[in-house]
């Protein structure tokens, strides 16, 4: 889809998604001048695995990109950036060609690697405040070197790594974003190659790594025939989708931060320091102007209500007025990872009506995710981050006013909900920005389609609130 029309200069962000690959074009003002959508069709998943054929995702950026400028009528396009999902890792030959099937982000094959890798690097994952992880790309990475995946002269790369290397017809550096899960040093700024050498991985194997936004290639001649896009167009480092997303919000100076509520929630801010949590459910990773950019996953979500109200539209429902009685913490299945990390954790619905109707599930599941929100604000306040400034809501359920409103409501914080959202916009902001200069970038690209100021005198949720961490601290 495109939506054309006459000025200046347009920047391209791609984002290769699981299902498929989307491409927006953006101008100054922050005005989708474009978009595309491919879809990808070789995903296979069994058990742990989980792969995709990194060939296909060249066609469907190609396809993508070619219906995203195809209305521009002449603007040129200034720079691209690229986006992925973080984890992700394929190996490629001297020529920037797949080897092999990539393993996605959230592969763990490499599970019983995690102890070892772990160990090896404690002292700088311990500096960095994060645990290494079974779908984090170094022990893949360690896997697929050990199992004599990495052939002499072969490298092992990241997702958006390897779009931008057909893109430029040649390898390319990577980015700190997608380097962290692969064991970057953020603090050092180079590879443990210590680290590597105790597991048996040659550094020579992996990228260069650079900061996002900076420029890395040029879109060559053979590249421009395939996706439309002109040759010599440049091309910056991108970051991983989480980041991505969150540049797409303009929460990038400190105190402001991003609130993506779909399946699940996802808090990520900015911070002049390093945020360091001792049970891992928080890390960084570095703003491209300075500082850091902490993020939390927690499992709660509109996932309990794709469960429990099949084929309901979570922005259309309504709740009955009031706060519901007793407490629910929403999972739909065991673990939490953040606020608190435990892979046991069932979640409860106490106290509420023995067969609830459609609105009463709803405001019950409403009420527990923004109470979970406002309990995941306070841990990141706990850990030593800003947490005053306003809020930005993404996700599915940012389109439903009432939800939205309801977590002013309980955060005591103004939220708003942006105009555009999405991984795409944001690769195409980071595309438009000169170095050090994001957060200013974003704020002038980044539009708002609503604001929702905190309403007074609700003391009924914080008697909400505080039957939830009862419960919670109960257990």
């Amino acid at each position: 889809m495109t939506t054309g029309g006459d000025g200046g200069p347009v920047w391209l962000g791609i984002d290769l998604g699981t299902q498929g690959v989307r491409a927006v074009a953006v101008d100054a003002a922050g005005t989708v001048a474009g978009s595309g959508r491919a879809p990808l069709h070789h995903d296979r998943r069994d058990g742990p695995r989980h792969e995709q054929d990194a060939d296909e995702w060249w066609t469907a950026t190609c396809a993508a990109v070619g219906e995203a400028v195809s209305g521009l009528r002449g603007r040129a396009v200034a720079a691209v950036a690229v986006d992925s999902t973080s984890g992700t890792l394929v190996v490629q030959d001297r020529r920037g060609l797949p080897v092999g099937p990539a393993w996605m982000y959230d592969d763990t094959r490499a599970a019983a690697r995690v102890p070892a890798v772990q160990d090896a690097g404690a002292a700088v994952w311990t500096a960095l405040g994060y645990r290494m992880q079974a779908a984090w790309a170094l022990p893949k990475l360690v896997e697929l070197c050990a199992t004599g995946a990495v052939a002499a002269g072969h490298t092992v790369v990241h997702q958006a790594d390897h779009v931008v290397a057909r893109l430029a017809g040649r390898p390319v550096a990577t980015d700190t974003s997608h380097a962290l899960k692969t064991g970057y040093d953020l603090l050092a700024d180079r590879w443990p190659t210590g680290v590597l050498d105790r597991l048996g991985v040659d550094p020579d194997v992996l990228p260069d790594v650079v900061a996002p936004g900076t420029r890395i290639a040029s879109v060559s001649a053979g590249a421009a025939a395939e996706c439309a896009v002109p040759a010599g167009t440049p091309v910056v480092a991108g970051m991983t989708d989480g980041c991505a997303a969150q540049v797409a919000t303009g929460a990038l100076a400190p105190g402001r931060w991003c609130s993506a509520l779909g399946t699940t929630l996802v808090l990520k801010g900015a911070t002049p320091d390093l945020v360091r949590d001792p049970v891992g459910g928080v890390y960084c990773h570095r703003h491209p102007d300075g500082g850091w950019l902490p993020g939390g996953a927690s499992n709660v979500g509109a996932g309990v209500l794709a469960r429990d109200l099949p084929g309901v539209d979570p922005g259309a429902l309504v709740a009955p007025a009031g706060v519901p009685a007793g407490a629910t913490y929403p999972l739909v299945g065991r673990g939490e990872r953040f606020p608190f990390t435990d892979p046991a954790f069932a979640g409860f619905d106490v106290g509420g009506p023995a067969c609830p109707t459609a609105a009463e599930t709803f405001a019950r599941v409403a009420h527990g995710v923004a109470f979970v929100e406002k309990l995941a604000f306070e841990t990141l306040a706990a850990l030593g981050a800003d947490v005053r400034g306003p809020v930005v809501a993404t996700g599915g359920t940012s389109r439903n006013d009432w939800w939205t409103q309801l977590r002013a409501d309980v955060l005591g914080r103004p939220v708003s909900v942006p105009e555009q959202a999405g991984s795409a916009f944001g690769a195409a902001v980071l595309a438009a920005a000169p170095p050090g200069a994001l957060a200013r970038t974003a704020a002038s690209m980044v539009r708002l389609r609503a604001t929702f100021d905190p309403r007074p005198g609700r003391a009924d949720l914080a008697d909400g609130y505080a039957r939830l961490r009862a419960e919670l601290f109960s257990l």
